[in-house]
């Protein structure tokens, strides 16, 4: 399957980042072993909140913060919505991201869903990206790193 869609610049990318402060991260897992969980773990460390959502764990405490079953039981502003889900999977977190004041819809290394970038701009939300590690992302364009 071909897609058309292109991630924002990278200088688009990195101001995402450098202005974003809370993450929640849709399908985060507790078991340390994980992509989700090493990631999360790595960008808290670098001083972001993150936010977990995943409802097998729901009013559980992932990474110290306590895990919601939907994004739109957040009860305060999210930043990026990070997504471990698969690709087929994201037109369904595209609904629900478009429920929530969240400002960027970022599906993880590897997950991309033409029929979820067509939710998202057909309800007027551009700032999508998809199939790019956020931490990967965040190393190369704000922290410098190869």
């Amino acid at each position: 399957m071909t897609y058309s869609f292109q991630n924002p610049s990278d200088g688009v990318i990195k101001a995402y980042l450098k202005n974003s402060q809370t993450i929640a991260v849709v399908g985060l897992s507790d078991r340390t072993e994980t992509t989700s969980y090493r990631v999360s773990k790595e960008m808290q460390a670098r001083g972001y909140r993150i936010i977990p959502v995943n409802p097998r764990a729901a009013g559980q405490q992932i990474l110290g913060e306590t895990v919601y079953a939907r994004l739109q039981d957040i009860p305060f502003a999210v930043d990026i919505v990070d997504i471990y889900r698969r690709s087929e999977f994201l037109p369904d977190v595209a609904r629900d991201f478009i429920e929530t004041d969240a400002k960027i819809f970022w599906a993880q290394l590897g997950l991309q869903s033409q029929e979820a970038e067509d939710i998202l701009r057909q309800a007027g939300r551009e700032d999508i990206v998809m199939n790019r590690c956020i931490k990967q992302e965040h190393s190369r364009l704000v922290l410098g790193e190869n």
